[in-house]
């Protein structure tokens, strides 16, 4: 549930440079912060804390502006990030690259390491609202790797954004106890979304795909789909994807390999990404081996040791007896013959 960050009226507004950053001045960094001595004076902030990020939602009846220094970054060198979201009212952004105003329906990104102004104006029914999220400058860089630090414009126009806007805001309003890990996972979904949205519009438009590129895509989507299967093959995947067995090796070839390595590589890594996260209580190294496609334990516990230099036990770490293993013979397929690497087509056939 969202906490009260900060509200001010006409009887508290002249306290705000001391109360804007919370009680224990944990919110946003050093700076200069004050409201408009106007006849509606009413401001409120809520802030819903996610980690080391937090989600706040500001509304005002009353101009406001904050100033940063560089006295300011010198006595708090806070590296924080604040993605701001206008839903009313108008954001006057001022720093050394220039003035922007941001309007609703525009996303900005600001950086406290750089001085900067900003007023947050009311519009024409007499209110301002943001919301806006606090992100540490080094988790915000896993997410938009471009440069934002003289600060980031952008319309929301792309579905991306709108769809970050909306995780951020349900995480903020939720009152149904959602768990720590799912408002966190949550939380990064909206910061991928917005990288992503960022990428796409300094990118331009997506280039045209060619014939092949669409049939590529269709022939490694089909593999995904189908990885599990032992009976995987080159006529399978053709009659599939409605090409025939030459041109599937065409396309392959675009991708400089082979429908073997493609299809092994991919079953031993998606392999080695489910033992290093499942417990051995749980899923066994018998059915992970036949849940990626592979015929027998054996065959894939020689595969594994080849290309990974340790057999699978030996990689999960699991010192117990692996309990679908322990299984009688006769409940095993036989092993497979393990071909030289990298393995020929006619194990697929």
């Amino acid at each position: 549930m969202a906490e009260t960050l900060f509200s001010f009226d006409k009887r508290n507004y002249r306290e705000c440079q001391q109360m804007f950053r919370g009680t224990r001045d944990q919110e946003y960094y050093r700076g200069d912060f004050w409201i408009d001595d106007g006849s509606t004076i009413d401001v409120r902030s809520e802030r819903k804390a996610v980690g080391a990020i937090s989600i706040i939602r500001q509304r005002s009846a009353a101009n406001l502006f904050f100033r940063r220094s560089r006295q300011h970054i010198r006595e708090d060198a806070t590296d924080l990030s604040i993605l701001w979201f206008v839903k009313r009212g108008e954001l006057a952004f001022s720093n050394q690259c220039g003035n922007k105003v941001a309007r609703p329906g525009d996303f900005i990104i600001t950086r406290s390491m750089s001085p900067f102004f900003i007023e947050c104006r009311t519009g024409g029914e007499g209110a301002h609202e943001v919301l806006h999220v606090t992100v540490p400058t080094h988790i915000l860089r896993a997410f938009v790797r471009q440069d934002f630090s003289t600060g980031l414009f952008m319309a929301m126009e792309r579905a991306e954004m709108a769809l970050a806007e909306t995780l951020l805001t349900r995480v903020f309003e939720d009152e149904t106890g959602l768990g720590e890990e799912s408002a966190r996972l949550l939380v990064e979904t909206a910061l991928g979304l917005v990288g992503n949205a960022i990428r796409a519009s300094e990118d331009g438009a997506p280039a045209r795909q060619s014939i092949a590129d669409r049939r590529l895509e269709e022939v490694l989507r089909f593999i995904e789909v189908h990885l599990s299967d032992p009976q995987l093959s080159t006529a399978m995947v053709a009659k599939g994807c409605g090409i025939s067995p030459r041109y599937l090796s065409f396309l392959l070839r675009l991708r400089e390999t082979s429908f073997s390595e493609l299809v092994w590589e991919q079953r031993l890594a998606k392999a080695k990404a489910w033992l290093s996260s499942s417990d051995p209580r749980d899923i066994s190294i018998s059915e992970i081996a036949y849940g990626v496609g592979f015929k027998s334990p054996a065959h894939f516990s020689r595969m594994f040791k080849r290309v990974f230099g340790a057999n699978p036990r030996e990689y999960r770490g699991d010192c117990g007896i692996d309990t679908a293993e322990a299984l009688p013979g006769a409940l095993v397929p036989a092993a497979e013959p393990f071909p030289e690497y990298p393995i020929g087509s006619s194990l697929l056939q």
